[in-house]
């Protein structure tokens, strides 16, 4: 599933028509003027007029640096439109470095449109500072087909003020389901509209969560070789089994249901809300369009204590990329995302300067040395409470972090139906919901 916070998905199928050549998306090297000409992907749109100034500067001060190389950039929003992807993907009208999410790779690389980067990759310097584990994404067959570019791992957004009006500790939040359920039915408790804890349940949003949550029980949604369908489980029971208790016994999720991420973060800004599950992105989003404060904000682990689901994004680059454009959008990326303390994402103090949220405890993308100076540049420029994020950056260390499951939005699509008929109806058969999941996730699976 796409991130959450806008920073991660602002922008980019960009000026590019599905009607053009390939040439109008791609580019070659432009002997005649002796640079070498790329064109990316995932520049903020023109309405979000700060995030684009950044990004502008941040091209201009890479080509001052080389100014053997040109860079264009296409603009649009979202930065991977579903609608349009795999059209241009298999027009091989793709940028010559092109945005994708995790969940992208191996179905980009199927498709032979994917340069193998394992040749220069050593050239990218930031490369060994990432985490492995997001390396690993973006690596099929033992070679390398990507970068990424950040990363986030779900948790358990929760309202400190709603906690403390119901007699809560807003410094201990709850670290298992059991305890989750009981905040909920005390948050719920005190009336006027308040919900304890909502979730998703349409437009795929709900199978997302649902995901998630079995992580977080320690299921999986298919089996580790991709084959087979894994949610008629005892795990998987006991996610809907819970939301069915809280939902109809317990009173504590409200009766407004086929809820969406909108209506959730509404629901939080608003202060009618304990708590939901979401990635640290949602913090400022919450903050500057939903009437939410930072000060009531805070984040803990997923609860259970077994597993989170992560996600994120980076670039790939396109199959008719010269050895020369490889290089260089392997040093624009180095440039603009990938230096500690620096770039578009990583420059805390402009980013302070420009009130935006400085302090979220991620995306968490590098190791060692490198790790250790963008967590002090980060600290030194932070604007945000920072103490409410530490219970989630202490709890994840012990969390085991999974990847969404293959074909995920035609699982999540499935899963919405389970997750929804728990929420909307009290007579729910939940076995019999977890056994023609499977049955469907099987059919997904087989014809991929």
């Amino acid at each position: 599933m796409r991130s959450t916070g806008f920073r991660r998905t602002f922008a980019a199928i960009g000026v590019c028509s599905l009607a053009l050549t390939a040439a109008a998306c791609g580019s070659s090297d432009d002997a005649a003027s002796g640079k070498t000409r790329i064109t990316v992907n995932c520049e903020p749109p023109k309405s979000a007029k700060v995030d684009r100034r950044f990004f502008e500067e941040d091209i201009a001060s890479f080509e001052k640096r080389h100014q053997d190389i040109d860079v264009v950039a296409h603009d649009a929003f979202p930065c991977e439109d579903p609608k349009t992807f795999d059209a241009k993907l298999a027009g091989g009208q793709m940028e010559d470095v092109f945005y994708t999410y995790f969940t992208d790779v191996k179905h980009v690389v199927a498709t032979g449109q994917a340069a193998d980067l394992t040749p220069y990759v050593k050239e990218l310097k930031s490369y060994g500072t990432l985490q492995q584990q997001l390396r690993d994404i973006y690596t099929v067959d033992g070679k390398i087909y990507g970068i990424p570019r950040t990363g986030y791992s779900m948790g358990l957004i929760y309202n400190r003020k709603l906690f403390q009006q119901a007699g809560l500790d807003p410094d201990r939040p709850p670290t298992t389901w059991e305890e989750l359920r009981t905040d909920a039915r005390k948050i719920a408790a005190l009336g006027n509209g308040t919900v304890g804890y909502a979730d998703y349940s349409a437009q795929n949003q709900g199978g997302w969560h649902f995901t998630a949550e079995l992580y977080a029980q320690g299921g999986d949604v298919v089996s580790a070789d991709g084959r087979k369908s894994t949610v008629d489980t005892p795990e998987a029971h006991a996610v809907l089994q819970n939301l069915h208790d809280m939902r109809w016994t317990d009173n504590s999720m409200g009766s407004k249901q086929l809820l969406v991420i909108n209506d959730v973060q509404q629901m939080m800004g608003s202060g009618k809300l304990g708590m939901y599950l979401s990635a640290p992105d949602n913090i400022p989003i919450l903050v500057k369009e939903k009437g939410g404060n930072y000060d009531d904000l805070a984040i803990a682990p997923m609860p259970g204590g077994k597993g989170t689901l992560i996600g994120g994004d980076g670039y790939m680059f396109s199959k008719k990329d010269s050895p020369a454009q490889i290089r260089a959008g392997l040093k624009w990326l180095d440039h603009m995302f990938l230096t500690p303390g620096k770039g578009f994402l990583g420059d805390y103090a402009r980013a302070k300067k420009n009130d935006a949220p400085v302090g979220l405890p991620e995306p968490r993308l590098f190791t060692g040395a490198a790790d250790a100076k963008d967590q002090q540049v980060k600290k030194a420029n932070a604007n945000v409470p920072v103490k409410n994020y530490q219970s989630f950056l202490d709890g994840n260390q012990s969390l085991q972090m999974k990847i969404e499951p293959p074909n995920a939005q035609q699982i999540y699509s499935v899963l919405d139906g389970t997750v929804s008929a728990v929420l909307t109806k009290k007579d729910a058969d939940i076995d019999q919901l977890l056994e023609d999941a499977g049955g469907k996730i099987d059919a997904i699976l087989a014809r991929s």
